[in-house]
Formats: structure tokens, C-alpha cells, sequence
């Protein structure tokens, strides 16, 4: 009888978000990624003028031996004018800059409500914006804001994109837990179409914390778990909040963990999918 051999796959990539180190610049995102032996970086494109400088990220990616592996739309509302003020022109330059910088992915935030023509535009300009490059645009799923105890919700149609549809989303744990939303349905409602994942924890308070993952209520390892087991393709991200660091080394320990966590719970294992090894020739 031929033997089987296990078929392990891969896990997948870990890349740590420039935000990550703010307020430090973009330039020590790739400096600490290369350090701690992150997989690539995500390009957060805001206020930092090498982040939006294309060219720039490219000779720092090449410096670092980092590549970029997807890049985050200039879409916050602190954001608003970073590149140009029409969100149209923000979503396809983007996209033209994860293109030159090889990067798969372009992450983007539902429209804000104020943005009405922006909002009736944005699900075909999403769309589209990918059909003649290599790049998917995922949506990430947001969560409401909490002012004077009065719940609002900033996007339009909602925080949760998988209401409207898309091709490709985002998941973000913190956001999850801001939102007061189960993110393992989250993720089950994503399904197929989930193509990144934001690394990051909550303790379920009504604000954006970005916790080191593990800190936090929500279901990190399990969720790292489930992508591994289910052929996960896309990448994951570490996303957390080092700006209360004090020095370099309390946030490079803050990484250093984030990316330990992410290494242990996507670790694949192997047993569960065995392919047959091929059969040697009798001759």
C-alpha cells in the first residue's frame, strides 16, 4: 500500500501595520518589522508625508528586506485631504500604489454618512477599482461611536459590510469589540470572500483600543485557529496601540508579543487533509 504523506499548509503571512508604531514614523515600521521578523508591513497612508510618497515606502521596503503586503486607503476622518479630497480618487490611488508596491491587497472603510454622493458611488467604485490589477479592495467592518451615553453609527449604510456584500473584507478584532459584535459570526458571515485580518483585542468598551492580541475579550486565538484551518490565503496583520510606549523597547516588546501570538495560534498542524505521495516507478 502506498504511504500518505500529511499536507501542511503554510501558515499564513504576518505583517505588522505602520500604524503600529505611531507616533513614531513609517520609516520604523519597516525598522521594527525587519528586527522582529514580521512577513511584510501594511502601508498605513496618513499625515506621515513618506506614507504617502510612493516611491519612498518602495526604497524602504528595499532597504529593510520588508515587502509591503497590502496597503490601508487614506480613509480615516483625520484623513479626509491626505492625496486628494474626492475618496474616489483616494480608492483608485490606492490601488495604483499597492500595484507598484506589489502588495495584494487594498484595505477601505465603509463611507462616512456625510458623504452621501461618496456612499451612493462606493460599492461599484469597490467593484471596479480592482478589475485590471492584481489588487482586491476589502471592506472592514467598523463600529458605532458612543458620545454623551448616545449611540451613533458614522457609515453609511452601516459598520457591518457584509449587510451590503462585497468581494473582499477585512476583519478587525478590535473593531468587533467595540462594536459589541460576535466576531467568529463575523467571520463565518465573511465566509469565502475573507481576505485579511486585522490582529488586534478589545475589552468590549464602546472605543477603538487595540489591544496585544490575548489581552483583551475577544476570540484571537481561536479565530487564528480557524483561518489556518480553513486555507486561509490572505494575510494577517498585526494592528495594535503602542502610543502610550514610553521608549522604544517597551514597544518593540508590545510587537515582539503581538507577533509571537499570531506565529503560535496560525501555526498549521498537520493530520486533519492527507494527499497521497505519489507512486515511485517500478522501474
Amino acid at each position: 500500500m502506498t504511504p500518505v504523506q500529511p499536507a501542511v499548509r503554510p501558515a499564513a503571512p504576518v505583517a505588522l501595520s505602520t500604524a503600529s508604531v505611531y507616533p513614531e514614523p513609517t520609516a520604523a515600521a519597516f525598522e521594527l518589522a525587519a528586527e522582529l521578523g514580521y512577513d511584510g508591513v501594511e502601508l498605513m497612508v496618513w499625515s506621515d508625508p513618506v506614507s504617502q510618497d510612493v516611491a519612498a515606502v518602495a526604497r524602504l521596503a528595499d532597504r529593510y528586506g520588508v515587502p509591503v503586503l497590502a496597503v490601508h486607503a487614506p480613509c480615516l476622518a483625520v484623513t479626509q485631504r491626505v492625496w486628494n479630497s474626492d475618496p474616489i480618487v483616494r480608492i483608485r490611488r490606492s490601488v495604483a500604489a499597492a500595484a507598484t508596491l506589489e502588495a495584494r491587497t487594498v484595505v477601505i472603510h465603509p463611507p462616512f454618512r456625510w458623504q452621501r454622493r461618496y456612499a451612493r458611488q462606493f460599492a461599484d467604485e469597490v467593484a471596479r477599482a480592482g478589475e485590471h490589477v492584481d489588487v482586491s479592495l476589502a471592506v472592514e467592518n467598523m463600529f458605532p461611536v458612543v458620545r454623551s451615553g448616545v449611540r451613533t453609527v458614522p457609515y453609511s449604510p452601516g459598520f457591518d459590510p457584509t449587510a451590503v456584500g462585497h468581494a473582499h473584507y477585512t476583519l478587525d478584532l478590535s473593531h468587533t469589540a467595540a462594536a459589541g459584535t460576535d466576531a467568529l459570526a463575523m467571520l463565518d458571515r465573511m465566509g469565502a470572500g475573507l481576505t485579511h485580518v486585522h490582529l488586534a483585542d478589545g475589552s468590549g468598551a464602546a472605543r477603538d483600543e487595540h489591544l496585544v492580541p490575548g489581552r483583551g475579550t475577544q476570540p484571537c486565538a481561536e479565530v487564528c485557529e480557524r483561518l489556518t484551518g480553513s486555507g486561509f490565503g490572505g494575510v494577517v496583520v498585526v494592528e495594535v496601540s503602542t502610543r502610550r510606549c514610553r521608549t522604544r523597547y517597551d514597544r518593540t516588546a508590545m510587537l515582539a508579543e503581538s507577533l509571537l501570538f499570531a506565529r503560535l495560534h496560525l501555526q498549521p498542524t498537520a493530520g486533519a487533509r492527507r494527499v497521497p505521495k505519489p507512486a515511485r516507478s517500478s522501474r
